[in-house]
């Protein structure tokens, strides 16, 4: 082994029993107070254990997120965060030399949030949950798993957040002014956050100042840099709203499975006669997030199966 941690405590660390082999990369997660920089600290000999004992054979480097970046061979090299500043260019760049150090057989310890980075390179996932090993294994099967939890934990921080309206820009003649509008999650409370996959709900409320024929209330969803990924309204669904007098208040309810990939999003709402003309229109008033248990690209979550034949008849 290259490095062993023995019954090691270092608060929060408890009794730590995990070791590491020559020549595998091995990523370390977790949250704030987990353990992981003790972790990374006590194998890049930074830190000394309260108790137990780490043992490391050959030379041993540690990088913190300041140092340069010396990917040059060692026994044991420890990265603390030390990729996070890299564009990425320089992030492939480093998968590469990270590559090198294995073949030749260096240990490679790397604390990092960048978990598609960590999925790529590392032979195994260290876990770290309240000061102990929660899980290690697979990149692909503990990065999945840490996800979900992390996934478990945005939601009900979702839950508790309730976002004004600050629209980009607002537009209208004040025949009718948007007076809510909401995400509402899978569980049918108003949530900031949405699981890709789940059945949502986007809520608004209207309440009109003048007289108005049959207004038409609609939203729209664009990605972080603007790009519109879905739009409709109560005209495009079929459903007419009629006359509508002072006073009157109206909510729609839009309700559709979020298949869209992990990532930041903006709702835009309105209420506009049949012929455009605007009551009332909100650019980009709502912020919300959608997030995974796994990672996809782009914007649109497909959710494909995959098909491998291993032998093509001739």
């Amino acid at each position: 082994m290259c490095i062993e941690f023995r019954n090691v405590s270092l608060a929060p660390l408890r009794g730590l029993n995990v070791a590491a082999p020559r020549g595998a990369v091995i990523g370390a997660i977790g949250e704030k107070g987990s353990g992981v920089a003790e972790l990374v600290r006590l194998a890049g000999g930074v830190s000394k254990p309260e108790s137990g004992q780490v043992i490391a054979e050959g030379t041993r480097r540690y990088l913190g997120p300041l140092d340069r970046l010396d990917l040059s061979p060692a026994g044991l090299v420890v990265l603390d965060h030390a990729l996070a500043q890299l564009a990425a260019l320089e992030l492939a760049q480093a998968e590469v030399a990270i590559d090198r150090l294995r073949a030749a057989g260096a240990t490679v310890l790397i604390a990092s949030h960048q978990l598609p980075f960590l999925r790529s390179v590392c032979d195994e996932i260290w876990w770290m949950e309240a000061g102990e090993l929660a899980r290690r294994g697979d990149p692909g099967v503990v990065l999945d798993a840490y996800r979900g939890r992390v996934l478990e934990q945005l939601r009900a921080w979702g839950e508790t957040q309730r976002d004004s309206l600050h629209p980009a820009m607002r537009k209208g003649d004040g025949r009718g002014e948007i007076v809510s509008l909401e995400t509402i999650g899978a569980s049918g409370q108003p949530s900031m956050v949405w699981q890709s996959g789940e059945w949502v709900k986007v809520r608004v409320i209207v309440r009109y100042r003048e007289h108005v024929d049959d207004p038409v209330l609609g939203i729209l969803i664009r990605t972080r840099v603007g790009f519109a990924v879905y739009g409709t309204n109560t005209e495009l669904e079929k459903v007419r709203i009629g006359s509508r007098e002072p006073g009157d208040t109206v909510q729609a309810e839009f309700h559709f499975r979020c298949d869209l990939c992990p990532g930041a999003y903006t709702l835009t709402a309105a209420s506009h006669d049949p012929d455009g003309a605007a009551h009332d229109w909100m650019d980009d008033a709502v912020a919300f997030l959608v997030a995974d248990s796994r990672y996809t690209a782009g914007v649109a979550n497909l959710k494909a199966s995959v098909k491998v034949a291993t032998s093509i008849p001739g």
